[in-house]
């Protein structure tokens, strides 16, 4: 394993990981044990069909091909967009060290924006004209402290902490394409965040939003930021689930309260019952952030292990029997169970399970979780006639 060499790709390079992250079943963990494991994307790819086949797959696994990254590649540099990958100089640092850090962004604006160390501010789209003054306030005064501003670019709370950033630091993070406005108000919104600050997604320009997206979404403006701040939120809401995020994350998190008459700060008052931290202003926010991050920057991460394109290959463990396959497969079920119980349950070594585990995800049989938990993919029985 090498530690992550921060340096532009070659444009060779950098469609190889825009190939391996669009093909099936490959996502940003999947992404970077393929490179720990063959040592660059190429080698990956050509793994690929084989990796599934031994985990059964019905069919051969969809790879993305050349022209289909050379097709995105073209079209962010049509759209003035730029494609960013994990191990770029451009990529954004606190996000680099997650394990599901996204390998290639896409860039609309300047990658500057990530230079400050970053506050993300999300909460209720529904919310009230106070709970939207509190939100850019907070976000102009942050900004004026020094700090960048990641949001969601959503009615409410996102496009008020957005607006109160500008002219200064400020990054949407899109649950679609970087070119895909949503909602379509923020037209204006996005044309100023993308001249004065940074929109970015890790999905293909083009992309509609789905309800499935959002999640991932979240994780992001969470992994962008130092803390997440949640100004009105219910108790079920997308702004908890960033919350969250935030604290699997590492990051800390900051909750504004409100009215227990007021259903939109249900999940705040939850979140400070559950250890977030109980903040009025920017100034709360820098004060409890001044122990862990000394003058408002990020304790560097640590050094995450990922291959580089043209890195030696790590020498693959033992390729699993059949019989180690079924024990790992008959330890599955719908609920979510930790790779550490599986290790433990089924008492194979753990380059053994994670192998197979691997084979099974790229065949589509198994569904990750957060946490490193993996669930079973059952088929729906047919529709009786």
């Amino acid at each position: 394993m090498t530690d992550v060499d921060i340096k532009p790709l070659s444009e060779e390079r950098r469609l190889d990981w825009l190939r391996l992250i669009r093909s099936e079943n490959v996502g940003p963990v999947v992404f970077r044990q393929l490179l720990e494991r063959y040592g660059n994307p190429a080698a990956a790819l050509e793994a690929l069909p084989d990796l599934a086949r031994r985990a059964g797959a019905k069919r051969r696994i969809r790879i993305c091909p050349p022209e289909e990254a050379e097709a995105e590649a073209k079209a962010a540099r049509k759209a003035g967009a730029c494609l960013v990958a994990l191990c770029e100089p451009g990529y954004p640092a606190l996000l680099r060290s997650l394990e599901d850090a996204p390998p290639v962004l896409t860039l609309l604006g300047e990658a500057e924006t990530f230079a400050p160390p970053c506050i993300g501010i999300v909460g209720a789209r529904n919310a009230s004209a106070n709970g939207r003054r509190l939100a850019e306030r907070i976000a102009a005064d942050l900004v004026t402290a020094g700090f960048a501003v990641a949001s969601g670019m959503a009615r409410g709370i996102d496009t008020a902490a957005h607006r109160g950033a500008l002219p200064g630091a400020t990054i949407a993070v899109l649950a679609g394409g970087c070119d895909i406005i949503y909602p379509p108000e923020n037209e204006a919104l996005h044309a100023e965040i993308r001249a004065k600050g940074a929109v970015l997604s890790e999905m293909p320009l083009g992309t509609v939003p789905q309800a499935r997206h959002f999640p991932r979404r979240n994780r992001l403006i969470s992994g962008l930021s130092l803390g997440v701040v949640v100004v009105e939120a219910a108790k079920r809401s997308g702004s908890l689930i960033t919350a969250r995020f935030a604290g699997e994350q590492g990051r800390e998190v900051f909750a504004v309260p409100g009215s227990p008459l007021d259903p939109r700060a249900g999940g705040c008052n939850q979140l400070i019952r559950e250890g977030a931290v109980l903040i009025e202003s920017a100034a709360d926010v820098i004060e409890a952030l001044a122990p862990l991050h000394p003058h408002g920057q990020a304790v560097p991460p640590a050094p995450r292990s990922l291959a580089q394109p043209g890195a030696a290959a790590i020498p693959p463990a033992p390729e699993p029997g059949n019989a180690e396959r079924a024990i790992i497969e008959e330890l599955l079920g719908a609920d979510p169970i930790a790779v550490d119980e599986v290790v433990r349950l089924s008492t194979l070594p753990i380059a053994v399970v994670h192998g197979v585990l691997l084979e099974l995800e790229l065949a589509g049989k198994v569904e990750r979780h957060p946490g490193n938990r993996f669930a079973r993919l059952y088929k729906a029985p047919a529709d009786p006639l």
